[in-house]
């Protein structure tokens, strides 16, 4: 049932037709602009000498559902924001495809599920999501304050739709923030995401 369910979500993405930058721990993040979903925008070099978490996002996604059905992710943005780390969401879902919403819309869901992120930013034509690599929703990136990325991934270890699996996964995330803000090594550092597809453009 589960690969039934991943297969009609997209996780498989080699055959979407173009290609996805890949993103190397130890090496710089790349630099982005974006907006919000205000049309404030935020560029990741201004958040230098700070952590920084990049979401991909898709309210749509059961995936993505699992983690703010079960107050996971709120309590991560919760937890992180509060220690002066800057979270930022993506929505990189083009026009027409699942999770591609007018910023009220998106707004109105980010209330209601009492996201605690520092904001979320829109990525329509894809390209913030094509230079990252991003594959998945959610997909995860840790940028540590001197701009490495020092993690990216899956947001744990158990690769289902069940709020209750939060409980007992490995959370991959909050491990390396744990780990890096207290100047250890991070244990993890890559793994494979899981989730459905980021719903690209096929332009």
């Amino acid at each position: 049932m589960l690969g039934k369910l991943l297969l009609c979500c997209g996780l498989l993405v080699a055959t979407c037709g173009f290609s996805l930058a890949e993103t190397e721990i130890g090496k710089a993040a790349p630099n982005f602009t974006l907006p919000d979903t205000s049309g404030k925008e935020w560029s990741l070099a201004n958040f230098k000498g700070k952590y920084v978490v990049l979401e991909w996002y898709n309210p749509d996604c059961p995936f993505v559902g699992k983690h703010y059905r079960s107050g996971n992710m709120q309590g991560l943005q919760k937890e992180f924001t509060s220690k002066g780390v800057v979270w930022l969401s993506i929505d990189s879902s083009a026009p027409g495809e699942e999770g591609n919403y007018p910023p009220g819309k998106l707004n109105e869901i980010s209330a209601r599920v009492g996201a605690a992120r520092t904001a979320l930013l829109l990525d329509p034509d894809g390209k913030v999501g094509r230079l990252y690599g991003a594959k998945t929703t959610p997909d995860m990136y840790i940028i540590n304050p001197t701009g490495i990325l020092v993690y990216k991934g899956a947001i744990d270890n158990k690769r289902s739709t069940d709020p209750a699996d939060v409980k007992t996964a490995t959370n991959y995330v909050k491990s390396a923030l744990q780990a890096v803000m207290t100047g250890k090594t991070v244990s993890t550092t890559d793994t494979q995401p899981y989730g459905c597809s980021v719903k690209y453009s096929s332009n």
